[in-house]
């Protein structure tokens, strides 16, 4: 019995020590309910329901909002007018090949095919 009630008093004690040094180092806007000096008075007076009292009630969770999204000068739309220049709207596709273009690059596919045949390189099917 003694063995259980020495645990639970170093767990008692490990916990308020959490709690303390976790309700000092929390910044001020996080902080619920009360203000940040009472919680670590009742942290410290009440021995194991005022650190349970600050983990679940006086801690506030994290601030979940995203971050404001940050665009470089040649995206920013106001930057852009301020030089005289509109910003892009789409992307312009690339032109498609005219057919000379495509008789080429499938003769060049070719003569590269029967290239690799000739030194043994193609792989087996």
């Amino acid at each position: 019995m003694a063995r259980v009630l020495v645990f639970a008093a170093i767990a008692a004690a490990v916990l308020t020590v959490f709690a303390v040094v976790d309700c000092a180092l929390t910044e001020r806007r996080r902080v619920r309910a009360l203000p940040k000096w009472l919680w670590l008075l009742v942290a410290l007076l009440l021995p194991v329901v005022g650190p349970l009292l600050w983990l679940l009630i006086g801690r506030g969770s994290v601030d979940r909002r995203p971050a404001p999204r940050v665009i470089g000068p040649d995206d920013d739309p106001a930057f852009l007018r301020s030089h005289g220049s509109r910003p892009r709207t789409t992307a312009t596709p690339a032109p498609e090949p005219d057919e000379a273009q495509w008789q080429r690059l499938e003769q060049e596919l070719a003569n590269l095919d029967s290239d690799a045949d000739d030194e043994g390189d193609a792989p087996r099917r």
